[in-house]
């Protein structure tokens, strides 16, 4: 019986149209021996597919000035795909990874991660589950805390360094390499799950192993009253809303307008639960004067716009791409600003309900 290709990476992307210059955004799916793009994450059959025998990448692509972080794929029949990620390190991951895939099918290799060739070799005494329970055990598994970073706090978790430590102490591994190995498969299985950017990055295939023996990395266990907490600019704790879900990042930008084209500072507040983008006149009022759906959204920086005549100085521009394909642009203060927005409203994107 014939294998199936393995999934090496898959998340939504603004793929351009092979015919009209138009961006759409798409959910990609790496294989080992091709790309396959559909419309919609849940759709069945893909829209189109990409063969990766005799293909090369190009990245970065300048091709499209006011469109950043876009790599090309030239197919063995001289055709032209032209993908868009949301930020520099995402671009980076698919070039990596597409680039590994196509050299493995010029050299008649398996696809293989980083993290699976070294081989450690677990004992076979391990059992996943159980292992969960020792975690768990309120007097010797691992204590839940609550910690802060990047202005929010997040209740009943434990850093990633946490775990590895308690891996070794317990004697469930030899060292922290197996103990990677091991973690990684926890948070595979689901009995860990990534709470903070740093570590659902990594879960995501942005970093060489899923699981990230750091400090600053967070984890919770997902029956166990998780929990995360905004902070405002200015360190003040937010009140919550009548919004089921936890503040991520909130923040002025300025806004297109759909009808107009004019731009006008609107104070936003992302939501986890629904996944919504609030905005709100920053004079005050508790109403929001409107909501961008982000279940299933595409985020991308960039870099020039038609109607930016009156703040174009900065040009610090983010479009948002929702499902049903309706285009919102933003401007942050400056491009770090941009990237932390783009970033938190991708992984409201892909976690929010």
């Amino acid at each position: 019986m014939e294998r199936e290709p393995m999934r090496v990476r898959e998340g939504y992307l603004v793929k351009k149209g092979s015919m009209f210059n138009t961006w759409k955004p798409m959910w990609v799916v790496l294989l080992e021996d091709g790309i396959e793009f559909y419309k919609r994450k849940a759709d069945n059959s893909p829209k189109g597919m990409i063969p990766l025998k005799g293909s090369s990448i190009h990245s970065p692509c300048q091709d499209f000035g006011k469109r950043m972080f876009v790599f090309k794929v030239t197919v063995a029949k001289q055709q032209d795909h032209f993908f868009q990620a949301a930020y520099l390190e995402e671009r980076d991951a698919w070039v990596r990874d597409i680039k590994k895939a196509i050299h493995c099918i010029d050299g008649g290799q398996r696809f293989a991660r980083k993290s699976t060739r070294k081989s450690i070799r677990l004992p076979e005494t391990i059992n996943l589950s159980a292992l969960y329970l020792s975690m768990k055990d309120p007097e010797k598994g691992i204590k839940e805390l609550k910690l802060e970073k990047d202005k929010r706090v997040f209740n009943h978790c434990f850093t990633g360094t946490c775990v590895i430590d308690w891996l070794v102490s317990s004697s469930s591994i030899r060292n922290r390499k197996e103990g990677l190995l091991l973690a990684s498969s926890l948070l595979s299985e689901g009995y860990l799950q990534p709470a903070g950017d740093t570590s659902k990055a990594a879960a995501e295939g942005l970093s060489d192993t899923p699981f990230l023996d750091l400090s600053d990395a967070y984890y919770y266990f997902p029956d166990s009253g998780f929990f995360c907490e905004g902070y405002s600019s200015d360190d003040d704790v937010v009140l919550k809303e009548e919004f089921r879900g936890t503040i991520v990042k909130q923040g002025c930008l300025l806004k297109q307008g759909h009808r107009r084209k004019n731009w006008k500072v609107r104070k936003f507040v992302l939501r986890d639960d629904p996944a919504y983008l609030h905005y709100y006149d920053p004079a005050g009022g508790e109403e929001p004067l409107g909501a961008i759906h982000l279940r299933g959204c595409v985020v991308t920086a960039v870099e020039d716009m038609p109607d930016t005549k009156k703040y174009d100085a900065d040009n610090i521009l983010f479009e948002i791409i929702t499902a049903n394909e309706i285009h919102y642009y933003l401007q942050a203060a400056s491009s770090t600003e941009r990237t932390e927005w783009i970033k938190a409203i991708q992984s409201v994107a892909r976690t929010g309900k």
